[in-house]
């Protein structure tokens, strides 16, 4: 087998959109069997939140979703940007950031909700546990988008997911 697709999710704090995204991802994988095909991780552009738990609103969606898993908090590094070959991040700032810390990310960061047509992913974390619950599906419906278009080829959605 091929080495796996490594992909990154990546918002301002990494306690919110980006461990959303995480979240759903793996579930998408554990769902189609495609967990090996895959090395997935989440970061923030700042380290405000490095080596805190996400945010209690965003594990409260996980949970109730069945994507929770276990995170910890922390910044990108220019480690990340040579290492990962998708880093998708949740808006144009975190874009902008991105592409500015670390050129060497140019050609495989973009906006997550462009595989959804275009759009940036509304930040949750001045909002309440519904904001987190609809990032939660925006974020969802974005991976399936990117997994249909980067997932092995032959491989089809679980139960009809």
């Amino acid at each position: 087998m091929e080495r796996p697709t490594r992909v990154l999710f990546v918002c301002l704090g990494n306690i919110c959109r980006s461990p959303l995204a995480e979240g759903a991802f793996r579930k998408l994988l554990r769902e189609r069997g495609l967990e090996a095909h895959f090395e997935v991780d989440s970061a923030g552009t700042g380290a405000w939140h490095a080596g805190e738990p996400m945010d209690p609103r965003a594990r409260r969606v996980l949970e109730a979703e069945g994507a929770y898993f276990p995170h910890v908090a922390r910044a990108m590094t220019r480690e990340d940007a040579l290492y990962y070959d998708h880093i998708l991040v949740m808006d144009r700032e975190n874009l902008a950031e991105v592409l500015r810390r670390f050129p060497e990310a140019r050609g495989k960061v973009r906006l997550l909700l462009d595989y959804l047509g275009g759009g940036e992913v509304k930040d949750p974390y001045y909002g309440d546990y519904q904001d987190c619950l609809e990032a939660y599906w925006t974020v969802e419906a974005a991976c399936k988008a990117f997994l249909e278009a980067h997932g092995p080829k032959g491989a089809s959605p679980a139960g009809g997911a």
